[in-house]
């Protein structure tokens, strides 16, 4: 495996289904990053007419140009491709994998269409995380393998002006200020914890991503903590780049919460060759303990009822998720938040 480009290309792709006013601000904040993106793809779930009509809107805005219409490279770093995914097709994996096959770019930044950049120097920020390589080769240390390559790097996530008190913590919990680097000898410290990486925001080697074989190309979800997992047991690295930031939050309800949850656990129970051995309840349990101590800190004590209806919701949503295999069909399309995944 060769050492990363001092200048690596970039390139940012986006699933896009029904988007809303976040993805034409994304699209603006990329424009103005430090560090210029080779181009932006937008993987667009979509009937035809639907479609048409998304890629006039987005290429409206201000210094955007279509693939196909560039004329030799003045317009690097302001190139959108659009792919239309017939929604039959749309899979969590499947559908960014087929964006990384076409892409050339060094290193893949995936994004949601609900994530936007707190600052101009997101993608410098991801980018810096693939650079201990040339920092190691100018200080004479070589590449001498002794050290994990950093094969993934993911964001933190801030929480957005509308977010609600317990789900601000959560992202504090989730995303804290300080970066770490995590590699197969965290697992028996961090858990499950070790395998997580979100393509809410997450940058991927391309090299490494294809050596690997890439995104599960059939998940109902956790695609990229899969894929992670997969990395870590490589024995590569994944960088949690706390100052690669994006403005990301959701105030689900507690049937929200259970939905999500249980596509979450049919997930981990399709893998157990690599969640059985790391479960998530004892990280479910903490988090929650946290979050009860800080809301009664707070002066908010009142808001623990809610805190217990939520996590129950998840809970429950986790353990139905874990023996859908024994649920009649019905309530299994009731429970889950993807019903196309079952029509298979």
């Amino acid at each position: 495996m060769k050492r990363m480009s001092t200048n690596p290309t970039v390139e940012l792709l986006i699933p896009v289904y029904k988007p809303g006013e976040e993805l034409a601000a994304l699209l603006r904040y990329m424009k103005k990053q430090t560090y210029p993106l080779q181009m932006i793809h937008l993987l667009v779930t979509a009937e035809e007419k639907q479609y048409e009509k998304i890629c006039e809107t987005y290429c409206a805005i201000e210094g955007y140009v279509q693939d196909e219409d560039r004329n030799g490279s003045a317009f690097k770093g302001s190139v959108l491709r659009f792919t239309r995914i017939d929604p039959a097709n749309f899979d969590h994996g499947g559908t960014r994998h087929l964006g990384a096959s076409q892409s050339t770019a060094d290193i893949l930044l995936f994004m949601t269409q609900d994530a936007v950049p707190e600052n101009e120097h997101l993608v410098e920020e991801i980018v810096k995380v693939f650079a201990w390589e040339n920092a190691m080769a100018a200080d004479g240390d070589g590449l001498s393998g002794q050290q994990p390559v950093i094969a993934a790097a993911y964001a933190r996530q801030l929480p957005a002006a509308d977010c609600n008190f317990i789900e601000q913590y959560t992202r504090q919990f989730n995303y804290p200020a300080q970066s770490c680097v995590k590699t197969k000898a965290d697992i028996s410290k961090l858990g499950i914890k070790t395998y997580f990486c979100s393509n809410v925001c997450a940058a991927y080697r391309r090299d490494i991503y294809e050596q690997l074989g890439g995104f599960e190309r059939r998940t109902i979800f956790n695609e990229d903590m899969i894929f992670a997992a997969g990395l870590i047991r490589a024995g590569y690295a994944i960088t949690y780049a706390a100052d690669a930031r994006v403005i990301h939050s959701h105030n689900y309800s507690g049937l929200q919460q259970l939905h999500r949850n249980f596509d979450l656990a049919v997930s981990q129970a399709e893998h157990p060759e690599i969640f059985e051995a790391v479960p998530s309840e004892g990280e479910g349990i903490r988090i929650v303990k946290s979050t009860a101590r800080y809301l009664c800190r707070s002066g908010k004590a009142y808001l623990v009822p809610k805190l217990v209806w939520q996590s129950g919701c998840k809970y429950l949503g986790y353990l139905l998720g874990k023996r859908y295999r024994k649920l009649p069909k019905n309530l299994v399309l009731w429970l889950t938040m993807n019903k196309r995944y079952w029509r298979e």
